[in-house]
């Protein structure tokens, strides 16, 4: 059986300008590997409400689970929680668990639980909280999407709290070869190898290095068996 399929959709007008250089979907590709969950289609959308809603309802009926990275705080451009509401067609308020646990944050710390900081209590009708044990203001899983924060650590503690509930397959597995000819040269054999070896992934990422030109072989697959033995086989077919 095929390993189930992830998205991931990060919302920020930052991310595009390049004012911010994202990390999230690095993090979160490593992690699903580990558990047999494929990452396949990473998508960057500004803060459009339209924009977002349109991803969202794409990539939730293309995969087996989305996540989204961004837009869930107190500003009034933080809106991905009023357009996950709106792509599931339900109604969204400030939800008294979410509201319980901001109130204690912030009178634990002595500072107002203000208008803007309530906003991170807004949650869509029948969402399950995410867990946030970084700084408490929780996520969300509305279907199969699981909305998270945009800064780092958070959005890791939130992907720690998700996995678990997820069905995973079998861990992906990689192995790789270098080899010190230019991709011109190893197309032709790599073609063929790939071709056996239907059942694998098998990517060439070429480099240079003090002139000399070679290519990073990378062989992935779920079956360490058949890894190994197209490994083999590149090697045979390229000696170092």
């Amino acid at each position: 059986m095929p390993n189930p399929t992830a998205a991931i959709l990060i919302i920020g007008d930052e991310i595009l300008s390049g004012r911010t250089r994202d990390s999230n979907m690095h993090y979160l590709a490593g992690r699903l590997t580990e558990v047999g969950i494929d990452l396949k289609e990473v998508r960057v959308v500004s803060d459009d409400r339209e924009a977002i809603i349109s991803a969202v309802n794409a990539l939730r009926e293309t995969y087996g689970s989305v996540f989204t990275s961004g837009g869930i705080g107190p500003t009034h451009d933080d809106i991905t929680a009023d357009c996950i509401a709106a792509a599931f067609g339900v109604g969204i308020d400030i939800r008294q668990d979410a509201y319980d646990l901001l109130k204690a944050h912030y009178d634990a710390r002595g500072q107002e639980f203000n208008a803007a900081r309530q906003r991170m209590a807004r949650i869509p009708d029948t969402a399950c909280l995410i867990e946030n044990p970084v700084s408490t203001a929780p996520g969300f899983s509305l279907g199969n999407v699981h909305v998270m924060a945009g800064v780092p650590s958070v959005f890791q503690a939130m992907v720690a709290s998700v996995l678990p509930s997820l069905t995973g397959g079998a861990p992906l597995l990689s192995q790789t070869y270098r080899i010190n000819q230019g991709e011109g040269t190893i197309a032709g054999p790599l073609s063929e190898l790939a071709a056996e070896f239907s059942d694998l992934s098998i990517g060439s990422y070429p480099f240079i290095i003090d002139g000399v030109h070679g290519s990073n072989i990378v062989i992935r697959g779920s079956d360490g068996a058949r890894v190994d033995q197209a490994i083999v086989k590149l090697a045979g077919l390229f000696p170092a």
